[in-house]
């Protein structure tokens, strides 16, 4: 899901009252994928949520984020500091980064899309 869904959901439980089963809902699968990471600032909130989830998830489960932010900016969009290091700490030494450089997968498919049409 993107990160952005995610916050809406944890938004939703916030305001249902029902948080704790949400959160534990996350804990739950061996692969959590949060899509777009740094598409827009994080609350200290929903930093916070960010941080506790990664804490339930530290033990034998995977989270899996998809960003165009180095994790080295993440402090960028995460409000509070603190909490930002925090989540850094938990990432940089259990984690394993992938950098794949090149072109857009967007740019390709929008190319292809043109000739597609230009050939029709």
């Amino acid at each position: 899901m993107t990160l952005t869904t995610w916050l809406e959901n944890l938004a939703l439980a916030r305001s249902s009252g029902t948080y704790l089963k949400y959160r534990d809902k996350l804990a739950k699968p061996d692969l959590l994928i949060l899509d777009d990471f740094g598409m827009r600032k994080l609350t200290a909130m929903e930093a916070q949520d960010l941080c506790e989830t990664l804490e339930e998830r530290s033990i034998n489960k995977a989270t899996l984020f998809t960003t165009q932010l180095p994790l080295d900016h993440w402090a960028e969009v995460i409000a509070d500091p603190v909490i930002a290091d925090a989540i850094r700490d938990r990432l940089e030494h259990a984690a394993l980064t992938i950098h794949i450089t090149g072109e857009s997968y967007r740019g390709v498919k929008a190319r292809k899309l043109a000739i597609s049409k230009k050939d029709s």
